[in-house]
């Protein structure tokens, strides 16, 4: 089965960085098994964004689930998206649902979760987690992975 990429603007294209999350495009393809109840999983290790206040660098590790619907999110067009956040000023709570939000508007998915671990600021981990709705019946949806901050020990 072949996808049909033709209204794509970023695959297989040099893409220049988008500056901000707003301006970032992130684009869908059909999902060849839309009539199939499965998890789809992105994990960004390294993501970054600045604190609003201070311009210093925060640092999560995001881990997006989601159940897809009749669309898929085109992964190249993710990975800009995120980056996009690296000059953006926001705090950990905006960033993590505003990514979840954005994502569940695009998709329409069946189900859509988002846990963002962040790293300590201030010596407190904030830790987010936003989803669309209960958990699909019948779905296997793996522990996102990501222990809690136990510091250094």
């Amino acid at each position: 089965m072949t996808t049909d990429t033709s209204g794509l603007s970023q695959l297989g294209a040099h893409t220049a960085q988008p500056a901000d999350p707003d301006s970032a495009t992130l684009e869908r393809v059909p999902n060849p098994h839309a009539d199939t109840l499965y998890v789809a999983r992105f994990t960004a290790p390294e993501f970054t964004s600045l604190c609003p206040v201070t311009g210093q660098p925060d640092f999560a590790h995001l881990v997006i689930d989601y159940v897809p619907g009749a669309w898929l999110v085109e992964s190249k067009s993710l990975k800009l998206y995120l980056t996009s956040f690296r000059n953006h000023g926001a705090f950990h709570e905006d960033c993590t649902v505003a990514i979840g939000k954005r994502l569940a508007e695009l998709l329409e998915p069946k189900w859509l979760r988002i846990g963002g671990y962040w790293y300590p600021r201030g010596g407190i981990p904030i830790d987010v987690f936003w989803q669309t709705g209960p958990v699909p019946d019948g779905l296997w949806l793996p522990e996102q992975g990501v222990p809690g901050y136990r510091g250094r020990g």
